[in-house]
């Protein structure tokens, strides 16, 4: 349990980070973290966080797509564009 709450806060750490205008992917968040092949586990963390300092709209699947949010995936698009993120729906164009 223990280990879980510190690669959370990790995953947190790295995604507070993101700068505004930029994004990582979900693989590149779990990478930054020394955990290169828990992309999924970083998916998982981000769903259930509710802290809105944690710029989880900002991590996006490997392949461009957006990805869920959790306050829903039309909230996610109108955050990403709002920082100057363009995109072809569903797919990011310049990452």
């Amino acid at each position: 349990m223990k280990q879980e709450v510190s690669f959370q806060r990790r995953i947190y750490k790295v995604v507070k980070r993101i700068p505004l205008g930029k994004i990582l992917t979900y693989k590149e968040v779990a990478e930054r973290t020394g955990h290169a092949q828990a992309w999924r586990a970083v998916g998982n963390v981000l769903a259930k966080n509710r802290n809105p300092q944690i710029p989880c709209h900002r991590v996006i699947r490997s392949n461009g797509q957006i990805g869920n949010y959790n306050r829903g995936v039309k909230e996610k698009l109108r955050l990403l564009k709002k920082e100057g993120i363009t995109f072809d729906i569903p797919k990011v164009e310049k990452f």
